[in-house]
């Protein structure tokens, strides 16, 4: 099945299609947020009310101290970079361009969310992102990344191991 998603053309169109899908999503909610987004309550709401265990004890007690201790008191950069985070990820799905960047960017961000405590669409998301971050070049190949990689690979030689297998 890697195989197939990695090299195949069929695949490149169907991971086309799902990243295309996927950045239309990405993009529209980073729009929305851009301008007049604060994550304020959520990330209070997120510290107040941490995810559970079956013990009632907090599952992800680090993760719930990096809100408390570094997110809230930093809320107005996190505030931008989620607004624009989303929009670039979007356009980099959309485009085909940096796609495996953006794609791990897009699961840093659902993760994220998912450890603060939001199900939401994160775990549909997660699930097609997974398909499209094993496709690796492929992905992107009905894209930019058809011109981008390699002109990285050709042109920027302390790069081009970084993208070898991309």
């Amino acid at each position: 099945m890697i195989k197939w998603l990695r090299s195949s053309n069929i695949s490149g169109l169907l991971l086309a299609i799902i990243r295309v899908y996927l950045g239309i999503l990405w993009l529209m909610s980073g729009i929305e947020k851009v301008g007049g987004f604060t994550a304020e309550k959520f990330i209070a709401a997120a510290i107040k009310n941490p995810v559970v265990g079956p013990t009632g004890h907090s599952v992800y007690g680090w993760f719930t101290s990096i809100l408390e201790s570094f997110v809230a008191p930093n809320i107005g950069i996190f505030n931008f970079l989620v607004a624009w985070g989303e929009v670039f990820i979007g356009l980099g799905l959309i485009f085909g361009a940096f796609t495996t960047a953006a794609t791990f960017f897009a699961l840093m961000m659902n993760f994220s969310y998912l450890l603060a405590g939001s199900i939401s669409v994160n775990p549909q998301y997660i699930f097609l992102e997974f398909i499209v971050i094993i496709a690796g070049y492929n992905a992107g190949k009905i894209g930019l990344d058809r011109f981008i990689i390699p002109f990285i690979r050709e042109k920027v030689p302390f790069l081009k191991n970084s993208v070898e297998g991309y």
